[in-house]
């Protein structure tokens, strides 16, 4: 075989190549082409090596050239390899731009991938700021039914609220969710009713609670504009105050009966002390007695004493003795 019927085989064997190649992107062209999102050939190409799937991007460009979108291929594929949803940023900019609200693809896709694993989605994002939505102020699901406050006069007041939000999508990303929202009017709340005189003023205007708590401004830095919040539910709970005083009636006896105690306690200690120092003096007298003896054996033996002295002491405490038991008689 000579060079010239080599060339022709090789340029056969590469046409064919090519054709092949061609027909396998052929239907993805041709159906961009007839939609007016054109993607080239060689662009079909390099997104398969890049192992992009390219009849997503596509169809994500088509669905987007049809509502009236320009999108190209370079930033659908940039959203994809960031492990973007593709489908839900591009529904939500159609829907975004049918609502009128601005919203531009890259702020759709950082919406996209900051609420990637947490059960949101960008289309959500959109729908709310489009429908407002309610939030349940507090939540069931935490296991309270009611915002408990109590006002100057002890009475407590419960409360149950719904919070009418939009979403903000400049504020989406980095912005706080729906918790912090419920965390800032229950508090607004709590305030509010702590702050009335008395319970009455809440039951007879609880649109006044509302009005408080929504000029506080409690959705800066998060990512909805809180539209309203209406009290759905509004009831008389316990007397705290009452309950207080008895508790600090009960602790205030406690605490005079442990002083009580205490100078009760010190009482018969004294007394014991003085029980202690009779028995101590009485020790000393019966020591006392016991010299007398003995000073009386003393003053013999020196002759101090004589026995008609001794006959006359004993006379004298016979005589006292009976003198004491006559008195008692």
């Amino acid at each position: 075989m000579d060079g010239v019927s080599l060339f022709l085989v090789i340029l056969f064997i590469f046409g064919l190549v090519v054709v092949a190649i061609a027909l396998s992107f052929f239907n993805v062209w041709l159906r961009a082409w007839l939609a007016g999102a054109y993607v080239s050939i060689p662009t079909l190409i390099a997104m398969r090596l890049r192992k992009v799937p390219y009849g997503l991007i596509v169809d994500c460009r088509i669905t987007a050239a049809k509502a009236g979108l320009e999108l190209s291929v370079d930033e659908l594929e940039a959203h994809y390899l960031a492990e973007g949803n593709l489908d839900q940023t591009v529904q939500a900019l159609i829907a975004a731009d049918k609502a009128g609200i601005e919203l531009s693809f890259a702020r759709a896709c950082a919406i996209d991938l900051a609420t990637k694993g947490t059960g949101k989605t960008v289309i959500e994002a959109v729908h709310t700021s489009v429908n407002p939505k309610v939030i349940d102020c507090p939540k069931v699901s935490q296991g309270k039914t009611t915002i408990d406050g109590v006002a100057k006069d002890g009475i407590q007041v419960k409360v149950r609220a719904r919070v009418t939000v939009r979403t903000n999508l400049d504020r989406f990303v980095g912005g706080a969710q729906e918790d912090t929202i419920i965390a800032r009017v229950g508090e607004g709340i709590v305030a509010t009713i702590g702050s009335a005189e008395t319970y009455k003023q809440v039951l007879e205007t609880p649109d006044q609670i509302s009005k408080v708590v929504l000029n506080r401004g409690l959705d800066v830095g998060t990512a909805y504009e809180i539209l309203s919040i209406d009290i759905a539910d509004i009831d008389i709970g316990e007397n705290v105050g009452a309950k207080l005083q008895v508790s600090q009636a009960e602790a205030n006896k406690n605490m005079a009966q442990a002083q009580a105690e205490i100078r009760r306690a010190s009482a018969v200690a004294l007394e014991q002390e003085m029980k202690a120092k009779v028995e101590e003096m009485q020790a000393k007298v019966v020591e006392a007695q016991a010299m007398v003896p003995l000073a009386l054996a003393e003053a013999f033996k020196k002759g101090q004493l004589g026995v008609f002295d001794y006959y006359k002491l004993e006379n004298m405490k016979a005589d006292t003795s009976m003198r004491e038991q006559l008195a008692k008689q």
